[in-house]
């Protein structure tokens, strides 16, 4: 019987696909301290008011650009200085993502959840260096593989220590430049066991379409947050920016911030939809593992 939880708890936050949701929300990454500092403000205060729990995302490096010219942000050891100095001053739990090996155990020591990127989702020694910490590990579905692979990838987790996984849906390439998304992925995910995610923002993503750049579609944020969060998840995710023309990466499919409240009052009516029609579907059988 696998040991892997049916959920997880990142900071002071329990995630489950039977519990009310969750955000996963923040910059795409790391900028300016007084930016990083308004967005998770304004993020925890709308988040209050809809009482909806957050855990702040940022990216300290975008390794995966599409140019070499493309800003990547502020490196590890900058990046964890700000995420640290944004944890005390808002007390918010943190996820980021990490692309190589060593970088797993000093992230650890600063952030609530490891976040590996679809790109590097089978990386066996990157998996292994992130379940070694003992950090809940949120894991991106690559853009080609279907939702059962993903369950490979989290029993590899398991394997090397992992008892907290959350399985995170981002879409699906349908040719070129285009991903689209599968409703019944949410529902194949839910089956196997640990609390699952939809990560809008880049589901949304047009990959290439701009040549140098990646496009994106944040204009259809709300419809295809209504078509995930029907299906009961554990956790949204989303990137928000002030002004995303001027965001350092994936601005075409960030929410602009002060849609945000209003986005997440109509998410979390949805979700308690979802849960009241379906009150035992998604409860794990005895009680919580």
């Amino acid at each position: 019987m696998s040991a892997l939880r049916r959920e997880a708890r990142v900071g002071g936050v329990r995630l489950g696909n039977h519990l009310p949701l969750a955000l996963i929300g923040g910059l795409n990454v790391l900028d300016r301290e007084e930016l990083n500092c308004r967005v998770a403000e304004a993020l925890a205060e709308a988040c209050a008011r809809v009482g909806v729990p957050l855990i702040f995302k940022a990216s300290f490096d975008k390794a995966n650009r599409s140019s070499h010219l493309s800003p990547r942000g502020p490196g590890l050891e900058r990046g964890l200085a700000q995420l640290a100095a944004l944890k005390r001053r808002f007390g918010l739990p943190l996820l980021t993502d990490i692309h190589a090996p060593e970088q797993a155990a000093p992230v650890a020591e600063v952030v609530d959840c490891l976040q590996i990127p679809a790109f590097l989702v089978r990386q066996t020694d990157l998996l292994a260096a992130a379940s070694a910490t003992g950090r809940p590990l949120h894991l991106k579905k690559m853009q080609c593989m279907a939702p059962g692979e993903l369950h490979t990838v989290a029993l590899k987790c398991e394997a090397l220590g992992a008892r907290e996984v959350l399985l995170c849906e981002r879409g699906t390439l349908f040719g070129y430049n285009n991903l689209i998304v599968d409703p019944l992925s949410f529902s194949h995910l839910k089956e196997l066991g640990p609390p699952v995610t939809f990560d809008v923002t880049h589901a949304l993503q047009q990959p290439g379409a701009l040549g140098a750049r990646t496009g994106g579609r944040g204009r259809l944020t709300a419809p295809l947050m209504a078509a995930g969060v029907s299906q009961g998840l554990a956790a949204l995710f989303l990137e928000v920016h002030p002004e995303p023309a001027e965001a350092l990466c994936d601005g075409p499919c960030a929410l602009r911030l002060d849609e945000a409240e209003g986005l997440l009052r109509r998410a979390r009516a949805l979700d308690e939809w979802a849960k009241e029609s379906r009150p035992t579907a998604d409860a794990p059988p005895g009680g919580a593992q």
